[in-house]
């Protein structure tokens, strides 16, 4: 059977990532401390949360009105995170949801910080409010949120869309801190410019190794920068050798 061009070269490179990916894990695993390196928006959510505690005003969370992607899946551990801080500091914390799918787990998630930080009878359900779909609608729930319970802290993690600037802008005029996070990077722009922090990129991606520092996270965070290293390196190296006559890089990718 005759092998798709490029298929023995992507079989190295899977071997090599997969190889890595577990010797990573099995580090953070038996404790060793691998650096990650300081990520000022996660840094910043024990500084909104007690900003809030301090000033009795609810902290406000929402994933945007994207459908349920990798973003949303990242966000939901830094949801369980600050609602077990909120939890511990007697905050509220108020989270609107635009998908049906995700309000069930977004339910779940913060009952469930509320039972671990010993405080089960303090979980509000009521405060994890499905609001709409509708960008239109979802955008007027959260704006009349904002001035009926003037948050203290507007985080807004997730698939955003349009409704970015619109929200960042109405926390920014009740004088809610705010950090924002999205992979979706036309995004970013409009929180770098009305956010107190802001994630981009990947940056969301990493919540559950930085917050949680879970073993397999933290492994295929590692894997993925030495993927891309090794990528890098490869271009490199592939263009020195085929500048100079020596097509052995591109031979073993076209294999």
């Amino acid at each position: 059977m005759q092998l798709v061009a490029g298929t023995l070269g992507k079989v190295w490179f899977l071997i090599a990532f997969t190889v890595i990916f577990w010797f990573f894990v099995d580090r953070t695993a038996k404790g060793h401390k691998l650096v990650i390196r300081r990520i000022a928006g996660f840094d910043a959510l024990d500084e909104a949360i007690g900003r809030c505690t301090e000033m009795g005003r609810p902290v406000h969370y929402t994933f945007g009105v994207g459908e349920l992607d990798a973003n949303v899946l990242a966000s939901f551990d830094v949801l369980g995170y600050v609602s077990g801080q909120c939890a511990r500091m007697d905050t509220d914390i108020i989270i609107t949801n635009a998908l049906g799918e995700v309000q069930m787990m977004t339910e779940e998630i913060v009952r469930s910080a509320y039972v671990h930080a010993g405080k089960p009878d303090a979980y509000k359900a009521d405060n994890v409010r499905f609001v709409s779909s509708v960008q239109t609608a979802y955008m007027s729930a959260i704006l009349g949120i904002f001035q009926r319970e003037r948050p203290g802290a507007n985080l807004m993690l997730g698939p955003f869309f349009a409704e970015s600037m619109m929200l960042a802008e109405a926390g920014q005029q009740i004088g809610a801190i705010q950090v924002g996070g999205t992979g979706r990077t036309i995004q970013v722009p409009f929180f770098i410019a009305a956010c107190d922090y802001t994630l981009i990129g990947d940056e969301l991606f990493v919540a559950g190794a930085y917050i949680g520092r879970k073993p397999l996270q933290v492994g295929a965070v590692y894997a993925q920068d030495f993927g891309k290293w090794l990528t890098l390196l490869l271009i490199v190296a592939g263009t020195i050798l085929a500048t100079s006559g020596n097509n052995f890089v591109t031979d073993l990718m076209k294999k």
